[in-house]
Order: C-alpha cells, then sequence, then structure tokens
C-alpha cells in the first residue's frame, strides 16, 4: 500500500493545486440545480416574459432535459427525486405552457402531475399545501416561498393566495436586537424573503378590512420596503443565491412592485449567473470555505493564500445580520454574512505550516467573534446568537467543535483575558457536545445530510467531523478524550464490508464520507486508538474509487436552506488529499510504535 498511497496522495495533491486560480483560492464549482433554475425562469417571467425569453426557454429547456424518469426532480442531477424541488419545477413548466416544444413540455407536465400524485394522493391544492406545511413545519423560510411560487404558476387552483400562509413582515420594522425575542418565523437569512412574500401575500390575500393588521401592515410597507434595497448587496443576488433573489423578485413583481429599486440589481444577478447549458446553480461559490477546506488538507498555506484570506475578514458591522467585525463568510462576493463554521476555516487554516502572520490584530478579532456567538446552552449557531430555534439559527455540534479547535489552536498566543474566555467557553461547549451526542456515540451535523440515511441525517460525517476538531490540538483532545473515544467507536460501527463509509451504515458509500471518516479516525489514532486493518480496508476502498487519485466524481451531501442538496466540485478532491495525508502520518506512527515494542 505505502508506493500505492504515495501515487494517489501525490496525483490527488497536483490535482487539487491546479485548480486554485492566478490569486490563491480555489473557487470550487456547485452543481446546478433545478430548483435553482425554476426560481429564476419564474422570477424572470414575473418582471418581463418578453424582454427575457430567451433565458426562460433556455431554463424550461434544461428543466426538461434533467426530469427524472419516474417524472419528479431532484435538487442536483444526480438526487432522486423529492416532493418540493418537483413542485416548483412543475409549476415553473406549467407557467411556460403554449411556448415552443407543447407536446415535450405538456409530456414533462403529465409526468410530473403523476409523480405528485403518488407522493401527495391528488393534485387538489389543498391537499398539496398540506404536504408542503408537512414537510417543513414551523420552519416557514421554504415552506411559504414554494406555495407562492405555485400560486404564481397557477398550480393552486382558485384562491390559491389564501393557502400562502402570511408572514408578518412588519416585524422588520423592529430593532434588529429584538429578533431573537420575537419568535420569527424564518431563519435569520432569510429576511429578505420575510419582507418581500410577506408583501406580496398582504397584497394578493389581505385581511378583512377590519383586522387592525390590514392597517398595520399597509402604514408600515413604505418604512419596511427600503430595506431590501439596504439588504441588497452589490452584486444584486440575496447571499449570492439563485433561490433567495428569485423568490423575492417574484414576490416583489406578483404585488405591483416592479419598479422597485432592488429589482434592476436581482433581474442583473440572475441573468448574468445563468450557465451555458441553461441552468442556474445553487449558489454562486463557496470560495472561502473551499479554500480553508483545501489548505487544511495540504497543511500548508502560501503567502497569495494567506493574504487572500485575510482580506476577507470582515472589518464593519454587517448590514445584513448585523455581525460584528472579526468574522469570515463562505464567499468572497459581497452577497456573504459572517458565520461560525467559516470563521472558525480560516482561523485555522491560517495556523497552517509557517506562513502565518502575527495574529496582533486578525486572530483576536476572530477569537473574540467566535467566543461573542456563543450560545447559552453552549453550542455554536451559524449566524446569530440567540435568534431561535429553527434548524439554521440553532446550535449544531460540528460548528462548535470547530470553534473549539479554532480556539486551542490560537490559545496561547491571545491575551490572559481572552484566554480565560476560552478555557470558560470550551467547558460549556464540551458540555453541550456531551448533551448533544447520540447514545450510539454520533452527533446530527446541520449543514451536510444524505439522503439515502435515515431521516436525511448524516451521522457519519457529523461524527467524524467532531472527532477530527477534537482530535486537532493536544489540549483540546485531553478535556474531550471521553467523547472522542465514543465518537470513534460509532465510526468503527458504520464502516461496511467494503471498507467504506455513507451516510450511516445502511447509505451507500461516498468518496466524501470515506475520505472525512479516515481522515477522523487518523486524527483521533493518538487517543482512540483505530486497527490498521480498518484503515487500510478504508483505504483501498478510496484509492479504488478515486482511481489513484484521478477520478472524484461528487455526490450531493451539502445542503442549503432547508433540505436543499447540493454537491461540489471540491469536496471528494479535498477529502480525499486531507485523508490520504492522514494516513500516511498514521502508517509512520503505527510503523513506530512495532520498533518500539520490539524493541
Amino acid at each position: 500500500m505505502p508506493d500505492r498511497l504515495e501515487i494517489a496522495l501525490h496525483h490527488t495533491r497536483s490535482h487539487l493545486l491546479s485548480l486554485r486560480n492566478a490569486d490563491g483560492y480555489w473557487a470550487g464549482e456547485l452543481s446546478s440545480s433545478a430548483l435553482s433554475t425554476a426560481t429564476a425562469v419564474v422570477a424572470l417571467h414575473e418582471v418581463d416574459a418578453l424582454r427575457h425569453a430567451p433565458l426562460i426557454e433556455a431554463g424550461t429547456h434544461w428543466l426538461m432535459a434533467n426530469q427524472n424518469t419516474d417524472g419528479g426532480w431532484g435538487d442536483t442531477t444526480i438526487s432522486k427525486s423529492n416532493l418540493s424541488t418537483t413542485l416548483l419545477c412543475w409549476s415553473a413548466l406549467h407557467k411556460e405552457q403554449g411556448r415552443p416544444r407543447p407536446d415535450s413540455l405538456n409530456s414533462a407536465i403529465s409526468q410530473a402531475e403523476a409523480w405528485i400524485i403518488s407522493q401527495v394522493g391528488s393534485l387538489e391544492p389543498a391537499d398539496i399545501a398540506r404536504a408542503v406545511i408537512g414537510r417543513y413545519g414551523k420552519d416557514k423560510t421554504f415552506s411559504v416561498p414554494i406555495l407562492m411560487l405555485c400560486c404564481i404558476g397557477g398550480t393552486l387552483g382558485e384562491n390559491a393566495w389564501r393557502r400562502v400562509l402570511p408572514l408578518p413582515f412588519e416585524l422588520a420594522a423592529l430593532p434588529r436586537s429584538w429578533f431573537g425575542a420575537v419568535g420569527m418565523p424564518v431563519v435569520s437569512y432569510a429576511l429578505p424573503a420575510l419582507i418581500a412574500i410577506g408583501y406580496t401575500r398582504f397584497k394578493n390575500a389581505p385581511p378583512a378590512w377590519w383586522n387592525p393588521l390590514r392597517w398595520i401592515r399597509a402604514l408600515l410597507w413604505a418604512r419596511i420596503s427600503p430595506m431590501l434595497k439596504e439588504l441588497q448587496p452589490s452584486s444584486g443576488g440575496y447571499l449570492e443565491a439563485t433561490p433567495l433573489t428569485s423568490f423575492v423578485t417574484m414576490a416583489l413583481a406578483s404585488a405591483g412592485e416592479k419598479e422597485h429599486p432592488c429589482i434592476p440589481g436581482a433581474v442583473a444577478f440572475l441573468t448574468g449567473s445563468m450557465r451555458a447549458d441553461g441552468s442556474w446553480p445553487i449558489d454562486t461559490n463557496l470560495a472561502t470555505w473551499g479554500t480553508t477546506l483545501a489548505v487544511k488538507a495540504l497543511g500548508e498555506i502560501q503567502p497569495e493564500t494567506r493574504d487572500w484570506l485575510l482580506g476577507q475578514q470582515y472589518q464593519s458591522v454587517h448590514a445584513f445580520t448585523s455581525a460584528a467585525p472579526g468574522g469570515w463568510a463562505w464567499t468572497d462576493l459581497p452577497g456573504g454574512v459572517p458565520d461560525a463554521d467559516d470563521t472558525a476555516g480560516a482561523l485555522i487554516a491560517l495556523k497552517a505550516g509557517r506562513a502565518v502572520p502575527s495574529p496582533s490584530g486578525f486572530a483576536q478579532a476572530g477569537i473574540t467573534w467566535l467566543l461573542d456567538l456563543q450560545n447559552r446552552d453552549g453550542g455554536m449557531p451559524t449566524f446569530c446568537r440567540g435568534w431561535g430555534t429553527l434548524p439554521f439559527d440553532r446550535s449544531t455540534p460540528e460548528l462548535t467543535a470547530h470553534a473549539l479547535l479554532a480556539w486551542w489552536l490560537w490559545e496561547k498566543e491571545m491575551p490572559s483575558e481572552c484566554q480565560a474566555r476560552i478555557h470558560l467557553s470550551s467547558k460549556v461547549a464540551l458540555t453541550y457536545l456531551r448533551k448533544t451526542q447520540r447514545a450510539d456515540g454520533s452527533w446530527i451535523p446541520l449543514w451536510f445530510g444524505n439522503e439515502n440515511a435515515t431521516g436525511d441525517d448524516n451521522p457519519v460525517y457529523g461524527t467524524a467531523m467532531v472527532v477530527a476538531y477534537l482530535s486537532g490540538e493536544p489540549r483540546l483532545a485531553e478535556q474531550a478524550a471521553s467523547l472522542i473515544g465514543s465518537g470513534v467507536t460509532y465510526l468503527l460501527s458504520a464502516q461496511q464490508t467494503s471498507g467504506a463509509w455513507g451516510g450511516d451504515s445502511t447509505a451507500p458509500a461516498t468518496i466524501e464520507e470515506t475520505a472525512v471518516t479516515l481522515h477522523a479516525l487518523c486524527q483521533s489514532a493518538k487517543y482512540a486508538p483505530t486497527s490498521k486493518a480498518v484503515i487500510n480496508l478504508g483505504t483501498d476502498w478510496l484509492l479504488e474509487a478515486t482511481q489513484d487519485g484521478g477520478h472524484f466524481p461528487a455526490s450531493p451531501i451539502g445542503l442549503y436552506f432547508a433540505r436543499l442538496w447540493y454537491h461540489e466540485q471540491l469536496y471528494p478532491i479535498i477529502w480525499t488529499a486531507q485523508a490520504l495525508r492522514s494516513v500516511r502520518r498514521f502508517l509512520v506512527l503505527w510503523i513506530g510504535l512495532l520498533s518500539v515494542a520490539a524493541i
């Protein structure tokens, strides 16, 4: 294996380095998305169907060409059909009836309707609305936009707007610091959708004349409307994401607000982000996230990469979430929002190798930013402290462990006051991880899942990340020894007979999940020993699957918004490089232990 391992590592590393651009960072490539494409088509149609006819036509053609054989659509071209995306694509095609290729269009619509009936039981608007609301529960971040698009597409029947749940857009007039207390029905990053969709629902189906909300909302719109422009980045795309930008655009257009100041920028973003094949990606890029992952996998950072990464740190209060300076977002584009995972990742990446600048400014600001973000339960949320209990705002284990590693890698170089905060915050963070660890030793992550695993969860990825982060610094690992040990026990139990890992022990194996697990097991070997046979078996599978570092098919394990899948070109390459590098270190350690035992 050593010779084969070295060859594969060399090939993988070389391939990864070849994807770094001239500015020293990795932009990556996100999967094309049927959901994004459907929302963009409808948004452009609502704004000006004639002017945008070529783009609408191209998007419609792509949707028909990428319909699954069962009649539905998945979030990526290799995803299984799901109700949300199929409803959006069906409604988008339904709105385009009467355009060229009527036979193929009608056929695609008929197949989609058959699939929806198989899932919902009928095409009755009331049944569809119940199914969508039931899928997302109390979180209206995605259920309301889906119903709105179905309404616009003409698939929710008569009185359709009454089936779109109203959103209290008037709450946006409150001070931002109050949002956590008032119980917002959408997650923090969806504020533009709350405003725009809430308003179009109000305009198209207002409360009765005697209802005070009718007059309150009408009076407050003049104050709230400008916020959409204030929240809009210079790129025009909210969060640099096609779905959110499309939902805001179609909502305003459907409310008679086609002249709203944010519409030109949003339309420019949508028209500029369509791909040559007629599709739209789920987001523009994950450049900062991908770059920090690549640096950590390589174990070194080049000066130009370091300078670029330092340049991504936010230096002022963020207009979107009111986040303090010091954090990093997932992208280098203006629509990014600072978050816990990317801030921790950047701090860790900037510790890689020897090219580390003085921590006097950026590191302390980043560490403090993370400390201030910690929730009262000890865990780390994604964007905002104490916003609420909706999925993308509550604490999550892998973000918590990621922050812990960032704190401890920089702890010795922090002022005494900051060190004291790290020690205190670490205790409550570890308590949180103990409480959220499941009986089998696993943790469920937030931003990654597996549509072939139980409940669409991904305990293998979540546990591998927590174990690897907690094992990444000796003093942290000592405090977390029992957590690491039980996490490793779960990962070993989830290994399949082939030697690989999937989202759980029953899900099909992937390069991504196998690679992150191998890295975690090797990283934690000093604290929770793993047999060489386990590592060899997993490594053999990974070498075969990647053709010794020359083939990296991506799997849709990433989550965006609520249960919205994507895959990223960089993930299997980065995590394979990281895994093979860790396996090499593991084998060196294992050989050393054999030598000591022989003596």
